[in-house]
């Protein structure tokens, strides 16, 4: 007789609504920041390196989804043993692009960053209307 172990995966979640404005970029970096450094304490130890990467993220795609998107936008964090997921979600169906650059570009640069830290990258249409956009960072 074969028992199956059950590997039960910690995580924490929480979500936050940001209004269409420009200062919901900087609130979303205080809230991802404060709300990585509690779950340190409850789970996996997510370190300030990790910490800085993700607020980076979250500043980037809530700074996209005000500005792209002309609309409020939920930003969803979750933790778990390995992982940091960071969701965004906003009322505009157009996909985020990623600029070609040039040494004069003074702006485009974000999605490109993203890409680049997150392990997994993906953005997807919402019922309803709107999009999700998710990057994962491992940790």
């Amino acid at each position: 007789m074969r028992t199956h172990r059950r590997t039960h995966r910690r995580s924490v979640r929480v979500e936050f609504l940001l209004p269409d404005e420009a200062a919901s970029a900087g609130r979303a970096r205080r809230l991802t920041s404060d709300f990585l450094a509690r779950s340190r304490h409850r789970m996996t130890r997510v370190d300030a390196g990790h910490i800085d990467d993700a607020t980076l993220i979250v500043s980037e795609l809530v700074a996209n989804a005000t500005r792209h998107g002309h609309s409020a936008c939920r930003l969803r964090l979750q933790v778990s043993d390995e992982h940091v997921t960071v969701e965004v979600y906003d009322d505009s169906p157009g996909r985020p692009r990623t600029r070609s650059l040039t040494a004069e570009s003074e702006s485009g640069r974000g999605l490109a960053m993203v890409r680049c830290l997150a392990q997994r990258f993906d953005v997807a249409p919402v019922s309803g209307g709107g999009k999700r956009v998710r990057a994962v960072l491992a940790i």
